[in-house]
């Protein structure tokens, strides 16, 4: 198995909808662009968003195994996906690669 790259490229909100449907909470999403985390197969990186993970994990564990080319074509690398978490208020979007490392 590979490991895989996981980089948040972007991160919106929608304070409408927040205000409209979402009741206040003291803490959300903690991740930021730019944030890096790597994925050892099936393996939650440490300090990973559990919702967030709940929503790319199929993705990372296909592309780890060797796997990809999802949709027929979709992505230019092959050996990558664009996944956004479940996340209706605060989306983050978040690239996935593979990486030429195994697992240790």
């Amino acid at each position: 198995m590979k490991k895989v790259k996981i980089t948040a490229v972007r991160k919106a909100e929608y304070p409408d909808l927040m205000e409209k449907y979402e009741n206040p909470i003291e803490h959300a999403c903690d991740i930021k662009e730019g944030d890096v985390f790597i994925a050892n197969g099936w393996e939650r990186p440490e300090g990973f968003c559990l919702s967030a993970w709940e929503s790319i994990s199929p993705f990372v564990l296909t592309l780890s195994h060797g796997g990809g080319n999802f949709y027929n074509g979709w992505m230019k690398n092959p050996f990558s996906a664009m996944i956004s978490c479940n996340d209706g208020f605060r989306p983050v979007s978040f690239y996935l690669e593979v990486l030429n490392e195994d697992i240790e």
